[in-house]
């Protein structure tokens, strides 16, 4: 299929190179100039705005940084149009962001009013899952645009699940994320409780992974550096999921949460948390790198 991608950060590249590699006309864009020339070198075909991206596309699919960058992109403002405005009628849209839901749901309003199928389409599994393809997609939309979308989902992920209406995809994503923010924490303030006391972080975490405290991070992202190989602990908390990155997740949450009137008490401490370890000069460290926030330094 013919597929324009616009946005290729640590998620959206690779993304973008399993669509490519699975046989489908890539064409994609991104704002930064290093991460075009980057995926140029690996044979990614480059367009030179958004708007040439999209010449004959079937498929748009988008992974950008924050609601105000989707809403810009496909609505315009200051003055600036929208791709909706160009974006030809019957195209399916994804948007892979993870943003608020209620921004979901106004894009997508827009775009059903000009003949366009738009779904929000974010991802869970890290950049180890963009590079490998076994992404899981929460998707809010209609069934039958979710089946269209399906075939090229499929070259990306391992998982695709559909939440619900539009918005839906995203409210499911935020969910995630909350946790995932709180169980880091929780994991990180575990294993330098066990360091403080001359506990070997190898060893706890193979405890804690086969006990009842057990969970994603101990599997597959160890906070501690040295503990697990291909962990960003172990790569000087490079690369990953960016601790503001996080920290922007963990406000979406807060904002639903207050919009709907739930109750998120630890949600709201990990977030303030993660203010507190981004405003100390960590916001561009992998999301592990909390791990810092409550480990005891030698004096």
């Amino acid at each position: 299929m013919k597929i324009a991608f616009i946005g290729l950060g640590n998620m959206g590249g690779p993304m973008a190179m399993n669509l490519q590699k699975a046989g489908h006309a890539v064409k994609a864009f991104d704002l930064s100039g290093e991460a075009c020339k980057k995926y140029a070198a690996e044979g990614l075909s480059i367009s030179p705005s958004a708007a040439d991206s999209m010449a004959d596309a079937e498929i748009v699919i988008s992974m950008l940084p924050a609601s105000a960058h989707v809403e810009g992109l496909f609505l315009g403002g200051g003055g600036k149009p929208g791709l909706l405005d160009s974006i030809k009628a019957g195209t399916l849209v994804i948007d892979s962001s993870t943003i608020a839901a209620a921004t979901s749901r106004k894009v997508a309003e827009a775009a059903a009013a000009k003949g366009i199928a738009m779904i929000d389409a974010p991802v869970s599994g890290g950049t180890g899952g963009a590079v490998a393809g076994t992404l899981t997609f929460m998707v809010g939309g209609e069934a039958k645009d979710l089946e269209r979308a399906r075939p090229v989902l499929e070259k990306m992920g391992a998982n695709i699940f559909h939440a619900g209406a539009a918005g839906a995809g995203q409210t499911a994503k935020i969910c995630n994320n909350m946790l995932l923010g709180i169980l880091m924490i929780g994991t990180s303030e575990a294993l330098a409780l066990g360091v403080a006391n001359g506990l070997d972080p190898k060893v706890l975490s193979e405890i804690m992974r086969r006990s009842s405290g057990g969970n994603w991070a101990l599997e597959k992202y160890n906070p501690m550096p040295g503990v697990m190989e291909t962990a960003p602990a172990s790569k000087n908390y490079a690369g990953g999921f960016g601790t503001d990155l996080m920290l922007k997740d963990l406000g979406l949450a807060q904002e639903n949460a207050t919009a709907v009137r739930a109750a998120t008490p630890l949600g709201g401490l990990a977030r303030s948390l993660y203010a507190a370890h981004s405003l100390a000069g960590h916001g561009a460290l992998d999301f592990s790198s909390v791990l810092k926030l409550v480990q005891k330094t030698s004096s």
